[in-house]
């Protein structure tokens, strides 16, 4: 079983930029898709990003396509979300979580970690 621990949250101003790391223990990323979600107060959880078991394959939702970019290094178990141009709109909690297939709906992810808050300030 995989454990997921987000971390790079934080405050910033909008147009500043975070990376997110999302480290991986107990076993390897290799074999799964990897995917960012965020949840807003209130809100579900929601599609951000996810990439493929060899980091050639991306995709993103529309509200982040040219400003965040999902990468990989297997060799470290570890996925990144490089998130710039940031809106207070992207203000949420963070979380990365992993799937066996293609999926973008949250609940077919699972080893979802404790999440990370990004702020945004106007």
């Amino acid at each position: 079983q995989v454990q997921l621990v987000e971390s790079g949250g934080g405050l910033v101003q909008a147009g500043g930029s975070l990376r997110l790391s999302c480290a991986a223990s107990g076993s390897t990323l290799r074999s799964y898709v990897v995917g960012w979600f965020r949840q807003a107060p209130g809100k579900e959880h929601k599609f951000v990003a996810y990439i493929n078991w060899s980091g050639d394959i991306t995709d993103y939702t529309d509200s982040v396509k040219g400003r965040f970019t999902i990468s990989r290094d297997n060799a470290k178990n570890t996925v990144y979300l490089q998130m710039n141009t940031l809106k207070p709109e992207d203000t949420a909690v963070y979380y990365c979580a992993v799937a066996s297939r293609w999926t973008i709906r949250p609940e077919d992810f699972g080893s979802w970690g404790q999440g990370t808050q990004v702020t945004v300030s106007s």
